[in-house]
Order: structure tokens, then C-alpha cells, then sequence
């Protein structure tokens, strides 16, 4: 099942397909996605939908959006690193989730250095804690893909990334949230990201230094997952700031991310002039 938030008679509401290419029904009574993917059962049928009434926006805020770091072998290469001896974490703030169609916004006297960063995001269904590998699939709810956008100078200036992740709106995620029966191997998965039409990443899950059930096993050993938590599971190479020359978003770009088996996430790019 595919699962979306879709804006229908004015308001918010789940819109769920039955699998790629099905058509899309108005999920009955008040259910939100956000509902579902912490255990409400999602009633089958519903009022189906026409292509135009179908337009995802923000799927959720999640609670806790965690991020890792240099977990791509070939993005470790690109950028010279050493490998990590463990999952690099860092966290996203929830403010800084939209949805497919959002704008990226930034001021330009905050941040120049402004980068994609396509990645494989899990979606948390249960709560989970000091949960083994052979079992970290079971607390899946589904998986979704994000963009985890960056700001390499603030990054760079502050030595963490609090700032350079965090800012508002960088966090794109949808367009759907797929069911995991649906991904029959997370780390089989292939991972591209288009800017203004010209790809700049061409990667697979595969190349992932940790994979997934690594990453749930992992962070369950220091935190509590709980439904809808988020995990953004890292990027392939081919990011702008490690580019020679260097690129980065400008306003009027678009950034398409696309992770095979769920979907292509649009973002444009403008500025956004704070006082």
C-alpha cells in the first residue's frame, strides 16, 4: 500500500493505492497518515480519487528525524574521508519538513553553499528500543524518500550541524510513504537526484556502509524509536559542494529526488529575505 496527505475539499486528508500504478482513494472517515503509521488500521475501499484531486503535500511532521553521515562508500571516496568506525548521527529538526511541490527557501546572507543530499528515508511504525538486527525490519512501517538538504558553510563554520541541517524547509520528503511488504530489500534500491533536469546522482542502497537494520539496530541501543520517527539513511555521491567546481542551489532551481520503488520528490528553490 501507498500512502499519502493530500489536500481534499480544503482540508488535509490520507488518499491510499493499493500498489504503483493503482488508483487512489479518499481514505474513509478522519484517519491521517500520521494516524496510520502509528498502528490505526487504514479501512480498505474509500471514494476513489481523479488524477487531479491526487496532489500529495506535507506527509507529517515526524517527532524525531534522525540523519547519518559519510555512510556511502563512494561518497566517503569522493570526499576523501576516513570511513566512520560507527554510524555518523546527526538530527534534523521537525520544522524543517516539507512536502513535495514546497519550496526550498534560504537567505542568501545566511547561507551560498546550499546542497542536495537524495536519500532512502525509514519510516518508523512501532516503538522500538535495544532492538537486534535480525528483527529491526519488523518495526518498519514503510519508507519514503528526502532530501536532505544542507548548507555546507554553516556546516563548515560551526563544526556541527545543527544550523547547516536544520533550517527551515530543509527537509523535503514524499511524495508517498510506501508500505515495507511493498520494498522487498532496502538495500536493492536505486537513488538519483536531478538538478534543473541534468542528474547529478546515480546511486544505489546497495553502496551503503550501514544498512538498514544496521541503522535501526544501532540507534535503538541510545534512543526509544517511536512511530513516525524518521531516518534518513545517507546519500550517494554526486552532492555539489564535493563537485570540482563546486555547485551549488540557486533560486529558480529544481531539485527532483527519486528513490526506486516509491517515487520522485520536487522541489523548487527561492529565496526567502528575513528581516
Amino acid at each position: 500500500m501507498r500512502l499519502s496527505t493530500i489536500v481534499h475539499d480544503g482540508r488535509r486528508a490520507l488518499a491510499t493505492a493499493e500498489g504503483p500504478g493503482a488508483h487512489w482513494r479518499l481514505a474513509p472517515g478522519d484517519l491521517r497518515l500520521e494516524g496510520a503509521v502509528a498502528g490505526a488500521p487504514v479501512p480498505g475501499g474509500g471514494e476513489p480519487l481523479s488524477g487531479d484531486e491526487v496532489a500529495p503535500v506535507l506527509p507529517y511532521r515526524p517527532g524525531t528525524i534522525f540523519g547519518i553521515g559519510l555512510n556511502y562508500r563512494d561518497t566517503i571516496a569522493e570526499m576523501g574521508r576516513p570511513r566512520p568506525k560507527a554510524p555518523y548521527l546527526f538530527t534534523k529538526l521537525s520544522s524543517s519538513v516539507i512536502g513535495t511541490g514546497e519550496s526550498i527557501t534560504f537567505d542568501p546572507a545566511i547561507t551560498q553553499r546550499v546542497d542536495w543530499e537524495t536519500e532512502l528515508a525509514v519510516v518508523i511504525g512501532s516503538e522500538a528500543s535495544d532492538i537486534p538486527e535480525e528483527r529491526a525490519l519488523d518495526v518498519v512501517f514503510g519508507y519514503t524518500v528526502a532530501n536532505d538538504v544542507s548548507a555546507r558553510d554553516l556546516q563548515s563554520d560551526d563544526g556541527q550541524w545543527v544550523r547547516g541541517k536544520g533550517l527551515d524547509t530543509f527537509c523535503p520528503l514524499g511524495p508517498v510513504v510506501v508500505r515495507a511488504d511493498e520494498i522487498e530489500d532496502p538495500q536493492r534500491l536505486a537513488v538519483r537526484t536531478w538538478v534543473n533536469g541534468e542528474q547529478v546522482q546515480d546511486g544505489t542502497t546497495a553502496d551503503m556502509l550501514y544498512g538498514v537494520r544496521t541503522l535501526i539496530a544501532y540507534l535503538s541501543r541510545f534512543f526509544t524509536l517511536r512511530p513516525g520517527d524518521v531516518i534518513l539513511t545517507g546519500t550517494p555521491s554526486g552532492c555539489g559542494d564535493f563537485m570540482d567546481p563546486p555547485r551549488a542551489l540557486r533560486p529558480g532551481d529544481v531539485v527532483e529526488s527519486e528513490v526506486e520503488g516509491i517515487g520522485r520528490l520536487v522541489n523548487p528553490v527561492r529565496a526567502q529575505h528575513r528581516p
